[in-house]
């Protein structure tokens, strides 16, 4: 039997046009903004045009803690969508949109997989309605404005060594990490070293997944600090007038986009902050529009619980005011395979061979991630629902222990084949959803917006990932002391460490126990609205590998893409 790629399966599918898509979701055609047939942007009238609505039940699909393999939560938000229609419950899913980074990179495109994709997968992994590019151009036209800024004469009084704000381009390129800007004669700038960011990591783009409204946009953008003058007050892009420009740059990328499923599911797909550093989700008023489009609206967390999920509960859901019903957990079995400390798992690379063969004594080894993560969920007051992302040759008896696992926890369970059976191989999933979203919840937060910073990070690193308590380097204490001072005590808090574990370092797997947090720096993204706290090496301009997916994306003949997935 041949096997389609995801490219040829999105090929092959059958689209509606995307009026006829956002009908169905009762958005009307005064609200849509045509970009083909098949992409619309929505104005955000549309929200407060249908706010007296019934809402939808909203539920949020997270992860155990990801492995280089991938655990496939974005095509099973998109089979949970799916699976839902099936079974007479309309749905609306809220996505990120992928970075060009990693579609060139390792990870490639980040559409879905098999029958269960977003579509036009094609436009989807590459620029869409040009959103990423207005955030890469907002952010370094401020960047521009800094440099002359020095150039004019400074009359900020900036402190040159201070400025953090840096450039950004939407590609890996490594070589880009830390440069030298302003060289050559006088008239070509001051000198001084910066460096560029990918775009996912713009704090633009973080303010424009966060922003309520055009107005509320314009607001953020100008608290953006992007240094200090010599008597270390913050200078803001208010103060070097870039506001306004850079929000006429994002005026239309604050408009959410319209795409569908495989099976003409809606789907609105809108910002993408990184999930280890910023935010990790879709935007505020993607939600603000889906909430009463549907039965349910279902948005994807980045990562795992501790990250993604835990920036949705206390950051997103402090400024859209919208509290989930339920949360899926989507668990794999090599995920908790690779948990168990067995084997080692090399991106790009074969699976080692004993990971292939059935063995439930290694799945047992790994349960205790999934246990914590289910721990996590619970403790937000949401139910939890796992989600077993089935692979081909997964055992049934393999499959027996997840499914005893989360029975254990109290948790819902099913597993699902929408990869390969698209919303058909989900319908057990989604039975699930809804059962969770009948259960009472008792939302809270992990801490109090009035505590101390300090506080607020203990609290995440104890409370969230397990952590015996924090040990914070005297230089970010300093700093957080500074950021009292400043007034932005009252803001919640943002953990940049690595996905790769529940605790700081990649190498511990599993749920460690017995360690401490180690913060050894913290910034402020006041124009978000966040204190962040870097807990580790975070890169936030990735490298390409030696045989990057760029090398195997082409044009063909017919003038088809290629080599995409």
């Amino acid at each position: 039997m041949t096997v389609l790629s995801d490219l040829e399966i999105a090929r092959v599918a059958h689209m509606e046009p995307i009026g006829e898509v956002a009908a169905r979701a009762g958005i009307e055609p005064e609200f849509l903004e045509f970009y083909g047939n098949d992409v619309a942007k929505i104005s955000l009238e549309a929200a407060e045009a249908h706010e007296n609505r019934p809402r939808a039940k909203y539920v949020v699909v997270t992860a155990i803690t990801p492995t280089p393999l991938g655990e496939g939560k974005t095509t099973t938000a998109v089979g949970i969508a799916q699976g839902l229609e099936k079974i007479g419950r309309h749905s609306m899913l809220a996505l990120r949109q992928p970075s060009m980074g990693p579609t060139f990179g390792i990870k490639g495109g980040a559409a879905g997989a098999g029958y269960s994709q977003v579509l036009p997968m094609e436009k989807l992994n590459l620029h869409l309605t040009g959103d990423f590019h207005s955030i890469t151009a907002a952010h370094n036209l401020l960047a521009a404005m800094i440099d002359n800024h020095l150039h004019q004469g400074n009359e900020l009084d900036i402190e040159p060594h201070s400025i953090s704000w840096r450039r950004v381009v939407d590609i890996n390129d490594r070589a880009l990490r830390n440069v030298i800007v302003g060289l050559g004669s006088r008239i070509d700038g001051v000198p001084r070293e910066t460096g560029f960011d990918i775009t996912a990591a713009s704090e633009v783009g973080v303010i424009l997944s966060l922003a309520t409204s055009l107005k509320d946009l314009r607001s953020r953008l100008g608290r953006i600090v992007i240094g200090y003058n010599r008597a270390k007050q913050p200078v803001t892009a208010e103060d070097l007038h870039a506001a306004g420009s850079m929000t006429v740059i994002l005026r239309d990328a604050l408009k959410p986009n319209l795409l569908q499923t495989t099976e003409n599911t809606p789907v609105l797909v809108h910002t993408g902050p990184f999930g280890n550093i910023a935010t990790g989700n879709s935007s505020v008023v993607a939600d603000q529009i889906g909430i009463t489009s549907a039965d349910y609206l279902l948005t994807e967390a980045g990562f795992g619980s501790d990250m993604g999920a835990e920036r949705f509960f206390n950051v997103k859901c402090r400024v859209s005011g919208l509290h989930p019903d339920a949360a899926v957990m989507v668990v794999t079995i090599r995920a908790l395979k690779t948990h168990s400390g067995r084997y080692k798992v090399v991106p790009g690379k074969p699976l080692p061979e004993g990971m292939t063969l059935d063995n439930p004594d290694d799945v047992w080894a790994g349960a205790p991630n999934l246990r914590k993560h289910i721990e996590i969920v619970r403790n937000f007051g949401v139910t939890p629902v796992v989600a077993l992302n089935l692979f081909p040759g997964d055992h049934d008896d393999e499959i027996d222990v997840v499914r005893q696992i989360a029975e254990e926890c109290g948790a819902h369970f099913a597993a699902s084949s929408h990869v390969v059976d698209g919303g058909d191989g989900a319908t057990d999933l989604a039975r699930a959803v809804v059962a969770a979203c009948e259960e009472p919840t008792r939302f809270r937060y992990t801490y109090h917006l009035e505590s101390p910073l300090a506080a607020k990070i203990e609290a995440v690193a104890t409370r969230v990932y397990g952590a015996d308590g924090i040990d914070v380097a005297p230089a970010a204490a300093k700093e957080l002391a500074h950021f009292e001072e400043l007034g932005y005590g009252h803001f919640p808090v943002v953990m940049a460490k690595t996905h790769l574990s529940l605790s700081h370092d990649p190498a511990l797997k599993g749920a460690p126990t017995g360690w401490r947090l180690p913060v050894r720096e913290v910034r402020a993204a006041v124009g978000a609205g966040y204190v962040y706290a870097i807990c580790g090496d975070m890169r936030t301009m990735p490298g390409l590998g030696k045989h990057p997916a760029a090398e195997r994306i082409d044009i063909d003949e017919n003038g088809e893409t290629v080599g995409l997935f």
